[in-house]
């Protein structure tokens, strides 16, 4: 009786990976080719917000393709967020590797997600910080930089990406920051897009503070040296 459990057991078991391997793949695979009305994270705030009985502000968003978007923004992002990303298949060991060099060495916290990592967070999966969402990241990250190329994983970012006051995507940021389309950004103006990416949500792009001017000149510095992706 118990080996027949233990075998029912691993069936099952069995079962589900392959269900959640089919319906990820299918996922990933639909999307190389259409472009998401939402995503997953806006639709999970929403529902908390709801379960929480808190006021809930609707995410502005707007699908842009990539040659709608300032070139300028997608070399921003290269600076700010991934220089390698035309290098790695989605996981930077070497940022992996400074990171916990920093951890253990108390220098601090450093990110070392990639923009492929960040895409799969963003699309895919609510911001909740768990363990089961890191794994999930990671499954993600292989599926997307075995499908999409390049080009798409950066127009897929560029669209939903949290740039912050509940914009969601180039778009959204632009026309709420400077009043203007993703198209017409300026260098500097990008720069300043990219440089409030880490912590959108208590920087600013309006009302900048020396820290974001900081950044983006460093990133204004960096950008020559990026690669325009169209």
């Amino acid at each position: 009786m118990k080996k027949k459990l233990m075998t029912w057991i691993k069936k099952v078991i069995a079962r589900l990976v392959i269900a959640v391997v089919a319906v990820t793949f299918v996922q990933v695979v639909a999307f190389k080719f259409f472009n998401p009305p939402f995503t997953l994270n806006m639709v999970y705030e929403k529902a908390i917000a709801a379960h929480k009985k808190i006021p809930f502000k609707s995410r502005s968003y707007e699908w842009k393709d990539i040659a709608q978007i300032s070139v300028y923004l997608q070399q921003a992002v290269l600076a700010s967020e991934d220089q390698r990303f035309m290098r790695h298949h989605g996981f930077d060991f070497r940022e992996i590797r400074l990171a916990l060099e920093d951890i253990i060495t108390r220098k601090g916290f450093r990110g070392a997600s990639t923009i492929t990592m960040q895409t799969a967070r963003s699309l895919f999966l609510p911001s909740s910080r768990t363990f089961t969402r890191k794994i999930a990241e990671a499954w993600y990250t292989v599926m997307i930089e075995l499908v999409w190329d390049k080009k798409r994983i950066m127009e897929m970012y560029l669209n939903t990406v949290d740039w912050g006051r509940a914009n969601v995507g180039a778009q959204a940021a632009a026309r709420a920051y400077f009043s203007c389309d993703a198209k017409a950004l300026t260098a500097q103006q990008a720069a300043l897009l990219a440089a409030i990416l880490p912590s959108p949500h208590k920087w600013c792009a309006v009302t900048p503070s020396p820290h974001v001017l900081q950044r983006q000149t460093r990133i204004l510095g960096q950008m020559q040296n990026m690669p325009i992706i169209q």
